[in-house]
């Protein structure tokens, strides 16, 4: 990707591209069901998230794609499950959520971004994964996933 090269950063592999809805973080392998548990409580709506732009955050360094501002059912949709983890008990990041997909890593400040093709990301799924990390990057292994309802 030449926007890594240019900034010095790590391209996200495309098969680990994904928006995080919730992090929670080293949870012990018996708060695995507990999470499972919570995340099939949440109700959203399938919908569609719009990909319009690219940005770069200076405090972690990344380089991301995403909407201008979060749609309502995206932030609906995380909210719930932050909402239903938090209940169950899981400590769980503070910061206002912000819907985006982290293209380069550990990048500097790009002299200019490229301007992306309008994307209408389908989401009609969230899923629970386990991160490992190793020479080559994280690696995500799905554990459960949860459907969402339909469009009306």
């Amino acid at each position: 990707m030449g926007l890594a090269r240019d900034t010095g950063g790590r391209a996200t592999r495309q098969e680990t591209i994904h928006l995080t809805l919730a992090f929670l973080g080293d949870i012990d392998a018996d708060r695995v069901d507990d999470a499972i548990a919570a995340a099939r409580t949440v109700l959203a709506a399938a919908h569609r998230l719009p990909v319009t732009h690219a940005e770069y955050w200076p405090h972690n360094r990344i380089v991301w794609a995403g909407p201008a501002r979060t749609p309502t059912p995206t932030r609906r949709l995380a909210d719930g499950l932050n909402k239903a983890l938090t209940q169950a008990g899981f400590a769980l990041e503070r910061r206002a959520f912000a819907a985006h997909l982290t293209l380069v890593r550990k990048a500097r400040a790009p002299r200019a971004l490229p301007s992306l093709p309008a994307i209408d990301w389908p989401v009609d799924e969230f899923v629970l994964v386990r991160s490992r990390l190793s020479k080559e990057g994280s690696h995500y292994d799905v554990l459960e996933r949860f459907p969402l309802q339909a469009r009306s």
